[in-house]
């Protein structure tokens, strides 16, 4: 005959039914959390408005002929056209290479997520397919006329926020780079009103603000020489360097 079960005293089972309580509120608090996390809270987007929001490209420059080792400007000029202040001016900025045809490689119409001035190399098995054509050089993107960097870096691929621009304003930026791959590529650029995709920009005609550069690199860096300050500056076809060049060469040069 089995033995009675024993009985539960008052000592023993206080702490087991707090540990029960205890239990169930941390069940309750991890769950709250887990809809939190799962999109029970407030949406990022939440904040960003909807609807069109026209634009104008004022201008768009990038020299067509660089050489390696050259540094550069490449400068976009966007005004807000419409009547509603844009939510946060985005840029996407992505490259392609050309094939001897002239049309994009394989990097397609698409941004790379690698780098803004990136493409894949067509060397097989490399750790890291893509490879530099300019490199951003640092502080940069920035506001012309301006010192202090601009253009945050966002988590979309390849984009720089630029942050809210009110109606009839034209903000100019700037990406300084130097170029590092020779070859013929494209550099794409795109106009957003917002980083959620619910703010979009338009022109005039109801379509997406873009553009493109084609670029020849040569492979030849350009000639260069250095000032009395110490700067590096580009040899132009008219410059004389040292005893170079001869008398009427000099005195024209000079005015004389």
């Amino acid at each position: 005959m089995l033995p009675a079960p024993l009985e539960e005293s008052s000592s023993t089972a206080r702490p087991r039914r707090v540990r029960q309580r205890l239990g169930i509120g941390l069940l309750i608090t991890l769950s709250a959390v887990a809809v939190s996390a799962c999109g029970g809270g407030e949406r990022q987007d939440a904040d960003e408005p909807e609807g069109e929001f026209p634009v104008q490209i004022v201008s768009a420059d990038f020299p067509s002929g660089q050489q390696l080792a050259q540094n550069t400007d490449l400068t976009l000029a966007v005004e807000n056209s419409g009547e509603r202040t844009i939510p946060d001016l985005a840029i996407t900025i992505f490259t392609s290479s050309n094939t001897s045809t002239g049309k994009s490689g394989d990097t397609g119409n698409l941004p790379t997520s690698q780098g803004s001035f990136s493409v894949r190399s067509a060397q097989p098995d490399l750790a890291i397919p893509f490879r530099p054509v300019w490199i951003l050089e640092q502080g940069y993107p920035k506001l012309e006329g301006e010192t202090a960097p601009a253009g945050a870096e966002a988590a979309q691929t390849d984009t720089f926020s630029f942050g809210p621009l009110a109606p009839n304003e034209t903000r100019r930026m700037v990406w300084n780079v130097t170029a590092v791959q020779a070859g013929t590529f494209t550099v794409h650029y795109r106009v957003a009103a917002g980083l959620q995709g619910k703010a979009k920009a338009v022109t005039a005609d109801g379509s997406v603000p873009a553009g493109e550069f084609v670029v020849r690199i040569s492979s030849e860096p350009p000639q260069t020489r250095v000032t009395g300050s110490g700067q590096v500056v580009p040899i132009k076809p008219g410059d004389i360097i040292g005893q170079a060049g001869n008398q009427q060469q000099k005195s024209e040069l000079n005015g004389q």
